[in-house]
């Protein structure tokens, strides 16, 4: 069975930093020549942990992707799929996701039993996480690609209760989801109503553009925080500090003391 060593080092270090900040790859999106430089910044900002996945992936091999980036860093590499087909040996860990929000049996239970068998052969730590997708403004990928509907926005309490039933089924994680590329992040409002009531790490992602705008999910209960989108674009590399710093409040307050 494979180890719990990629979720541990998440436990622990939201206790060291009150929450982590995760930068999201798309090897789509990423060019392999330009990680050396992204990797040097990524080890410089303190990210917590490296996502790697795609709707689709089309133009990039995935292993090549994740054997390339795990030479180079030495921080969790953990897979955010979206699909079966994105299952690499090359990484450490794999969010495990069941998409909560919808009511598509494929994506509550289905691709799962043809994925564990892999998982468990190339000895994958595998991170059980509820995967729920909120409004954002306009129909996402994700929300396309996996045929479920988002949790309205005005409706926190909807939220809550998804997020819960997956706690009770034993997941680790709970993802609030507003969607690649969203117009709209996930409310602050149902972030702090998902968190008062579960006692499992809560991630937020999706549309978030900002330090400013990842320390609002952090003060309102997120302790984990997924940026991906924005760090698309070469010319904002730079900017990972600052949002490393906003997430970490931890270490923020101890360094001002």
């Amino acid at each position: 069975m494979a180890s719990s060593k990629v979720y541990s080092y998440i436990l622990k270090n939201i206790q060291e930093k009150g929450a982590l900040f995760f930068l999201l790859l798309d090897p789509d999106k990423v060019d392999t020549y330009s990680l050396p430089d992204l990797a040097e910044k990524i080890e410089k900002a303190d990210v917590d942990v490296v996502l790697v996945g795609g709707s689709l992936i089309i133009n990039s091999d995935f292993n090549d992707f994740i054997s390339h980036l795990k030479k180079l860093i030495k921080i969790p590499v953990v897979i955010f799929p979206g699909g079966i087909e994105q299952i690499s040996p090359y990484a450490d860990a794999i969010l495990f996701l069941s998409i909560l929000s919808g009511r598509n049996p494929e994506n509550l239970i289905g691709k799962h039993v043809l994925a564990a068998p892999l998982i468990k052969k190339i000895n994958l730590e595998p991170i059980s996480t509820g995967y729920i997708l909120v409004e954002s403004g306009k129909t996402t990928t994700a929300e396309f690609m996996s045929n479920s509907k988002p949790i309205p926005r005005h409706k926190p309490e909807l939220a809550m209760a998804h997020a819960l039933a997956g706690e009770f089924l034993g997941m680790k994680l709970i993802y609030l989801e507003a969607g690649s590329g969203a117009e709209l992040t996930v409310p602050e409002e149902m972030i702090y109503f998902v968190t008062k009531f579960c006692s499992i790490p809560v991630i937020v992602g999706g549309g978030i553009r900002s330090p400013e705008v990842a320390r609002k999910k952090v003060d309102a209960g997120a302790k984990i925080v997924v940026v991906g989108n924005f760090f698309d674009n070469h010319e904002n590399y730079d900017q990972l500090k600052a949002f490393t710093d906003a997430v970490h409040y931890k270490l923020k307050k101890s360094y001002e003391v």
